[in-house]
């Protein structure tokens, strides 16, 4: 994997990056972070939820380019149980066994770009009320709904474009896809959480995002945009939605995206995906 920013810094700017592979992505071969500019302090590494790394640093003025490589030895996620697209089967659960924990209650909340609460009664309406009594959807029908009926339309959508717009639009990238897949989720109640990766396969070559549901008490991961296959995916960062995963955050100055190159390769054969086996993220 490798990803090139050029930024011009034009005053002096706080920056988080969320750049590297996660911890828990696999065995990491090779690993730099260079940056040729102005720089005022060392760059500081950060673990978070999921594995995640991020890195802090404080740029001078003027013009600052950030390289990260990376070469992971990325344990296969090979689809471990048939083929399966109906409906999942809710098993009642006594009341001192609840389903879900802290970590899983808080993917089924709202959240800034993914407002489930607000979509419940189309999720009702598209998805439960067709279902037998007792069933509920699971995340691959709801991701294939998405595929199926929302466009991938780059430039279709901004940085403040939430699940509902995409909904109602019926159009986006895969961060949008991501977005109305977790809001959906959450509001059929499962909960959901977003993941940035890098994605070896995708055209246009860019950072990707998939997303995760909880169903039968593992995390599983779920492309809409199908533009990838999901064995090949490499865990940059997971979180509530894209505002807990962005590549580059400023958190104090100003600063002018001027370029910015992303690259994932695999060694061999690209892994085919049928998009419906269970498949689990590293």
């Amino acid at each position: 994997m490798t990803c090139r920013i050029g930024l011009d810094v034009r005053v002096t700017t706080e920056l988080s990056l969320q750049l590297a592979v996660s911890s828990t992505a696999g065995t990491l071969l090779e690993e730099s972070l260079d940056l040729e500019g102005a720089t005022i302090s060392p760059v500081l590494t950060h673990p978070g939820p999921h594995g995640t790394r991020s890195q802090s640093l404080l740029a001078g003025t003027g013009p600052l380019t950030i390289t990260y490589r990376a070469r992971v030895a990325a344990p296969r996620a090979e689809p471990d149980r048939p083929p399966r697209i109906e409906p999942l089967q809710v098993t009642p659960l006594p009341l001192h066994a609840p389903r879900f924990g802290a970590e899983e209650l808080l993917y089924l909340r709202p959240s800034r770009y993914c407002p489930s609460d607000r979509l419940e009664g189309f999720a009702a309406a598209e998805f439960l009320r067709s279902q037998p009594t007792g069933d509920r959807p699971g995340a691959a029908a709801i991701a294939t709904w998405i595929h199926d009926r929302i466009g991938y339309v780059l430039g279709s959508s901004n940085g403040h474009d939430t699940a509902e717009d995409t909904l109602i639009t019926g159009q986006g990238a895969c961060r949008d896809f991501a977005h109305l897949a977790v809001a959906l989720s959450r509001a059929a109640g499962i909960p959901a959480r977003y993941v940035a990766v890098y994605a070896p396969g995708l055209t246009p070559m860019d950072f990707h995002a998939a997303f995760e549901a909880w169903e039968e008490g593992t995390w599983w991961v779920h492309d809409p945009t199908r533009l990838a296959p999901r064995t090949s995916l490499v865990r940059i960062a997971t979180g509530r939605d894209a505002a807990d995963v962005a590549f580059l955050s400023t958190l104090s100055g100003f600063t002018d995206l001027e370029t910015i190159e992303v690259t994932a390769t695999v060694g061999g054969t690209l892994p085919a995906d049928d998009h419906v086996s269970p498949v689990r993220l590293p």
